[in-house]
């Protein structure tokens, strides 16, 4: 997987500004890494001010300021994320866990740390979600799918509970597809 960052890498917060609205008025904010972070802080201050559920996805993963972790109501890091902010290298319930319980002494909300076929570990329940067992030919865009569906759920009104198993349905959906975006599943696939 590679990034070709091109606009994003240039998208500011003056940038941003005049969607004022729509964030303080959205449902959640959904985020990623791949916008500078100065613009992921400002987004997440606005919609955190704003009584916004804040969703942030750490990929790439990279070192966040101090700042943004009590802005974040749910962090969803893979395994690999969640080792590089915490270094604690997630590969169980227990180890997921330590990496939780780091991310939320820095402020974090909750903590879901996708775990591919493994599952997702929730931080509130503390316990691994096992994950649909498919034929997997393409895990690009699995992480974006699971973490669009999940703050669909949540946005609709969802459990933790429920909003991983919304999101797993999804992610495992696009793995049986080739490409990114063409993998992404309908609505109508996932009922």
């Amino acid at each position: 997987i590679s990034v070709a960052l091109g606009a994003n890498g240039t998208l500011s917060p003056k940038d941003v500004a005049p969607f004022r609205n729509e964030i303080e008025s959205a449902a959640v904010l959904l985020m990623q890494l791949e916008t500078p972070i100065e613009t992921v802080l400002w987004a997440a201050k606005v919609a955190h001010d704003a009584g916004v559920p804040v969703v942030l996805n750490p990929a790439p993963a990279r070192k966040l300021p101090k700042s943004l972790y009590p802005l974040v109501d749910w962090m969803t890091p893979n395994e690999t994320e969640a080792e590089l902010m915490t270094g604690v290298k997630v590969v169980d319930a227990a180890s997921a866990a330590k990496a939780t319980a780091i991310l939320k002494r820095r402020g974090v909300g909750h903590v879901v740390i996708t775990m591919g076929s493994k599952g997702a570990y929730c931080g509130d329940c503390q316990k691994i979600y096992p994950c649909r067992k498919v034929k997997a030919v393409d895990c690009v865009a699995a992480g974006d799918t699971f973490n669009g569906a999940f703050a669909v759920a949540l946005a609709e009104g969802h459990s933790c509970a429920e909003a991983i198993d919304f999101a797993q349905k999804a992610s495992a959906i696009s793995v049986t597809r080739p490409g990114a975006q063409s993998s992404v599943p309908y609505r109508n696939e996932l009922t």
